[in-house]
Order: C-alpha cells, then sequence, then structure tokens
C-alpha cells in the first residue's frame, strides 16, 4: 500500500470515528489518535523529508488534505457534543427555585444580655442615662474616689489584676460613677452596664463578669427613693408578684449600706427543699446604700445640699437564678449546646 492510499484509509477511519464519538472526551481520544504527536499519520508527514520531490508532493497534499478534514470534522463533532453536554448539565442540575430555602439555625441573645437589657430598659424608661467607661482604669477611679485609700481592706476583698503600677482591670463599674459626677452637675441619673474583672472562679463567680450599677444623686433622696426604686425594678425583671426586703450591709462607699433581697419566685418560699432559694424563701440580689458623703465631696457636691443612692447587681447571677442555672461558668464558654437552649 502506497503512502497515498494509507493516508486516505487513517483519513476514513478518523472520519468514521469522529461520526461515532459519543462524548467530548472520546472525542478528543479520537483526535490524540489521529492527529496526536505519536500518531501514524504524523509519523507519515515526517517522513515526507526522505521521499523524492516527486512523492513529496503527491504525498505531502494528501496529508494535509487528511489533516484539514480531520481537524474540520473533530471542530464540527465538538461543537455538537459540547452544546449537547451543557443542555445535559443544566437539565440534570437545575434548581427549583419554589422549594423552600435551606433552614439555618438562628442565634438568640445570651441570657446575661437578656438580663442587662430588661434592667437597662427599665432605668431608662424611669429617665436614667446609660454611662460607660474604660476597663482598664486608674487607682484613683476604682479606688481611692470611692472612699477606698490605700491600705484599706476593701482592697483586697476586690482581688484586683493589677496591670502596671497605678492601673487595674476594674473591678467594678463605679469608677463610671465617679467619672460622670466629675463632669457633671447634680441632678445625675446614670445607669452603668459593663464588664468588670477579679481574681475569682468557681460555680457562682469568674474572672470576668457583667455588672450594672446605677446612681442617682438630687436633692432630696432617702433610702425609701432606693428601696421604691429597686422594689419596681425586681417586679419588672422577676414578676409582679416579687417581694423585696433590705437588710443592713457594709460597703465603701455608701452609708448605710443595704442588701435587696426578692421573694423566691420559683417556690413562693413554700419549699423547703427548693434548688432557687434552698428552702430561705429570698434570694440576695444585689448590694445597694445611699452614697457617701465623702464620695460627694470628693467630686465637688456639696453632702448638705444633695443627697444620692447607688446600686450595684450581676446580670449574670441574676440570669443564673431567673433561668436556673447552676454553674455561672457556663455563661461564658461558648457552648452551643447550652446557649441554645435560650
Amino acid at each position: 500500500m502506497t503512502p497515498v492510499d494509507r493516508i486516505e484509509a487513517l483519513r476514513e477511519e478518523a472520519l468514521s470515528a469522529v461520526a461515532s464519538a459519543d462524548s467530548t472526551s472520546d472525542l478528543e481520544t479520537v483526535r490524540v489518535r489521529y492527529l496526536g504527536r505519536s500518531a501514524e499519520l504524523t509519523e507519515i508527514k515526517k517522513s515526507i523529508r526522505d521521499l523524492s520531490p516527486e512523492e513529496r508532493r503527491e504525498v505531502g497534499g494528501a496529508a494535509n488534505r487528511a489533516t484539514g478534514e480531520i481537524e474540520a470534522a473533530l471542530s464540527a463533532r465538538l461543537e455538537n457534543l459540547a452544546a449537547a453536554e451543557r443542555e445535559e448539565r443544566l437539565g440534570s442540575e437545575a434548581v427549583d427555585v419554589t422549594l423552600p430555602g435551606v433552614p439555618y439555625p438562628k442565634g438568640s441573645l445570651h441570657p446575661s444580655l437578656r438580663v442587662i437589657d430588661e434592667v437597662v430598659d427599665f432605668f431608662v424608661g424611669l429617665g436614667y442615662r446609660v454611662a460607660e467607661g474604660p476597663e482598664v482604669e486608674t487607682d484613683y477611679y476604682n479606688f481611692t474616689a470611692l472612699n477606698i485609700p490605700p491600705g484599706h481592706p476593701a482592697r483586697g476583698m476586690q482581688d484586683t489584676f493589677f496591670i502596671d503600677e497605678g492601673l487595674v482591670l476594674r473591678t467594678h463599674t463605679s469608677p463610671v460613677q465617679i467619672r460622670t459626677m466629675l463632669f457633671q452637675e447634680p441632678p445625675v441619673y446614670v445607669v452603668c452596664p459593663g464588664r468588670t474583672y477579679r481574681r475569682d472562679s468557681d460555680p457562682t463567680h469568674t474572672p470576668m463578669f457583667n455588672q450594672i450599677e446605677g446612681l442617682a444623686v438630687d436633692r432630696g433622696l432617702n433610702l425609701g427613693h432606693l428601696k421604691g426604686t429597686l422594689a419596681a425594678m425586681a417586679r419588672h425583671v422577676f414578676g409582679e408578684d416579687v417581694s423585696v426586703r433590705l437588710r443592713p450591709s457594709y460597703f465603701q462607699f455608701v452609708e448605710p449600706g443595704v442588701e435587696l433581697d426578692v421573694s423566691c419566685f420559683a417556690c413562693g418560699g413554700s419549699d423547703p427543699n427548693c434548688k432557687v432559694c434552698r428552702g430561705a424563701g429570698w434570694i440576695e440580689m444585689l448590694g445597694a446604700g445611699m452614697v457617701d458623703p465623702a464620695v460627694l465631696t470628693e467630686v465637688g457636691y456639696d453632702p448638705e445640699e444633695y443627697t444620692g443612692f447607688a446600686f450595684g447587681m450581676g446580670p449574670d447571677r441574676m440570669a443564673m437564678v431567673k433561668y436556673g442555672v447552676p454553674d455561672l461558668r457556663l455563661f461564658f464558654e461558648g457552648d452551643l449546646r447550652f446557649l441554645q437552649q435560650f
């Protein structure tokens, strides 16, 4: 068989293979087989240089014509196969836009933040202003201005995180009250939510915790105003049936100082085995008192003209009581299994 005859046979084989290819991958196999670098037709074209001038023209022309026809057939078949495969893929991957979307779990407010919002909303409704301050505080604002001089036992009770000489992580949000009074003339009504820090960790204490403090300074304020305000706040958070009582206590920046208890909203004081109040019938909720005249003097207020009351509560512990959570540390571990319950 002459080279020209072999070229013709290869052309017919290639065109037949192109026509019978069922996919673009089959068509690529055909291309490599008949036009690839190792294909027989390619080898014939390489051997043309060894032929006589007359044979070169004849064999070369036949090889070029065969190559052109095969390439044209490949191109046309590829276009048809690619279009068919595209249509098939679009059909198989079609999206029914009428189907409902994939549901994603919704987030929710952290239980501590729920209580913070409830308390802050209550005081804002009374006309209090929300005040904030730095979490890294000076010794003066955190202790000295609050009637806690150097060497005072209360400094040790705070278990403070000291950053540098004269700088601490605030142990309460009371410094915000001092900053407010230093830059505002009476009357003052502020509520101060924020994060605070103490060296403590157990089921009811964490090194970082939330706190809400409030301050009212005006003419004629007394302990009755304090009790009425806190009683209304307790009913707002824990329900209308809650009762409150005040017990004498000591806090270095108030005089007199009191602690506020709320009646157990779980058992009403009737269950000696109640897990919330442990049979006492009352739940300790916060500390408060009338602002010590020494604090008012420190910020430039006349204690003969103005009186005030202050209070501080832990919304994390309030959330523990309200939602029956046994361990405060659960609020800060970020476990979704716990948080999704709220």
